[in-house]
């Protein structure tokens, strides 16, 4: 495969290890944790695996290390589950490499396409030679991943075959917090029936919701910003130069609005909805349009017809009436799939109408056409409405038009409006990791494979510390059972790894709360430019601002 400059450049690049995992190691335990919610439950549903103490790593004495007796070798599988994020490849790479130090005869396995390769059998062995075809390169192509969800005996059992014939001891799921619910899950059962499988889960999500106060950030969402942020920075440069636009701008995450706020932070937008703060001020979708239409009109009183609005993917599911309309659709939908598909398409939109209580039914009703629609369209794999595929920012815009066509008649805005609209997803899934993700990947991989050889199941591998240079991260590993709340699911209660969502009483959305209005009024764009590789370490192994002013109250 031909490769261009920066890819031979990049392969060259070797990630800085945290020094305590630099030589031999041994597993300092804490006290045992419980739920972040819902105890009561969740110790039902986890009794192997929950109540599990917090652990770090520690450089191991040099009496503890002659005592040591030789370690054997072992065999590991891998998989990369759900969406791509940055850096994917080197926590592969950190867990082969952590495994051969183990031993050098440990194997490494990898399940093709995600949690389907391992009930499915497919598989591949992952040597030397082709992992190294990988290391610092974006996307998850090494293996491939999937959204199979792991959750029924019948899968467990099916997977525990293959992990059985290969003599795996140790399986590694790499993904977001339903993938690591599920691992958790695995784990459990796994334990129960003494199959003698350990399962580690590493967290990665572009979205940035899979954190809390002992994982710091989900892997992929310093690169995915980066990305976002550049081209946010040259659409506000081109915005600034012609001076004749409102660029709308819709950013990735669905549950939570991390990378809005991220991004701006580091572009410094016109405007950026935060959808968290829609919901806690109960807002309508008509006051988030007047909010937008006032700062247009106030721009446009000084001459400035032009300016960027980020949103984020998820905003229509925090507009409350909407919300609940939207919780009411997926259970009704859930449980009567089949009855909704066999009605005519010309009549759904009425049929709908007609089984939703009053006023979810009245919500529905006076959404657009085309919006209502794609409410009903085929829902996720965990049962949720797919958001991505309602077009927020042309909604916003049309909307917001409308709403400065009246204030016109009014005589409270005398200027022009005409948007643009971008939608930046895919573009920053698979990028090629920024230092930081290409050290932090590299560093949960080794993790993981210190706590397998640590002996414990169920644990996540995390590494804190991280605005410090890197060399002096804390590896370590936290109970998945620490991070489960009950959640409602395909219209039953289930254990999910609770969601972190922006915190409105946090240092990162303060810092932005406490500029918008300067930033609304004024011409303050930020051009963060592309992802800098190799240079001085203030321009290239920055962590993410959100990381760097959560952990001032650390």
């Amino acid at each position: 495969m031909k490769k261009s400059p920066l890819q031979k450049a990049r392969a060259t690049y070797s990630p800085k290890l945290p020094v305590v995992l630099t030589g031999a190691v041994e597993a300092v335990l804490g006290k045992p944790t419980e739920s972040v919610a819902n105890q009561d439950e969740i110790r039902e549903l986890f009794p192997n695996t929950y109540g599990l103490p917090e652990l770090h790593f520690e450089k191991k004495s040099s009496a503890a290390r002659q005592a040591n007796i030789a370690d054997a070798p072992i065999n590991v599988g891998v998989i990369l589950s759900g969406g791509q994020a940055p850096g994917g490849h080197n926590v592969i790479s950190g867990l082969f490499d952590g495994i051969k130090k183990i031993h050098r005869d440990s194997r490494l396995y990898g399940f093709l396409m995600g949690p389907g390769g391992f009930v499915d059998h497919k598989y591949k062995e992952l040597t030397a030679d082709y992992i190294n075809e990988f290391r610092n390169t974006g996307g998850f192509d090494i293996i491939g991943s999937g959204r199979t969800k792991l959750e029924t005996k019948e899968q467990f059992d099916k997977g525990l075959e293959i992990l059985r014939q290969l003599n795996i001891t140790a399986l590694v799921i790499i993904g977001g917090d339903d993938s690591n619910t599920n691992a958790a899950i695995l784990a459990e059962y796994y334990k129960a029936i003494n199959a003698g499988v350990q399962v580690i889960g590493c967290p990665k999500t572009i979205d940035g919701d899979l954190k809390n106060d002992v994982i710091e950030t989900s892997f992929g969402f310093d690169t995915a910003t980066k990305v976002y942020s550049e081209v946010i920075g040259n659409i506000q440069r081109d915005c600034n130069s012609a001076k004749k636009y409102w660029h709308f701008v819709k950013l990735m995450g669905r549950s939570a609005s991390h990378i809005a706020l991220e991004c701006a932070l580091q572009c410094q937008p016109n405007i950026c909805i935060i959808s968290e703060e829609v919901e806690a001020k109960n807002m309508t979708l008509q006051e988030v349009v007047n909010g937008i239409a006032d700062v247009v009109a106030a721009r446009a009183a000084k001459g400035d017809n032009y300016g960027t609005v980020l949103i984020p993917e998820g905003l229509i599911e925090f507009i409350p009436a909407v919300k609940s309309l939207i919780a009411e659709l997926n259970d009704m939908l859930a449980a009567r799939a089949d009855e909704f598909a066999a009605v005519p398409a010309a009549e759904q939109r009425q049929w709908v109408i007609s089984q939703l209580t009053p006023a979810n039914a009245a919500t529905y009703e006076s959404l657009p056409a085309g919006v209502a629609r794609q409410l009903t369209l085929d829902r996720d794999p965990h049962g949720n409405v797919q958001v991505s595929l309602i077009e927020t920012e042309k909604l916003l815009s049309e909307m917001v038009a409308k709403r400065l066509k009246d204030m016109a008649a009014e005589g409270k805005f005398n200027g022009k409006f005409a948007a643009q609209h971008h939608f930046f997803g895919y573009e920053g899934r698979c990028a090629d990791p920024s230092n930081f993700d290409a050290d932090y990947c590299y560093g949960l991989g080794y993790t993981a494979a210190n706590l397998i050889h640590a002996g414990v199941t169920g644990y996540m591998a995390s590494l804190r510390k991280l605005t410090l240079p890197s060399v002096q991260w804390i590896p370590g590993g936290i109970p998945v059972t620490m991070m489960m709340n009950m959640e409602r699911r395909h219209g039953a209660m289930k254990p999910v790894i609770q969601k972190a969502l922006v915190k409105l009483d946090g240092a990162p959305f303060l810092k932005f709360a406490s500029k918008r209005e300067e930033w609304a009024m004024n011409t303050c764009y930020t051009y963060p430019g592309p992802i800098q590789y190799f240079g001085p370490a203030e321009v290239c192994d920055q962590p993410s601002m959100t990381l760097k002013l959560e952990s001032q109250g650390l």
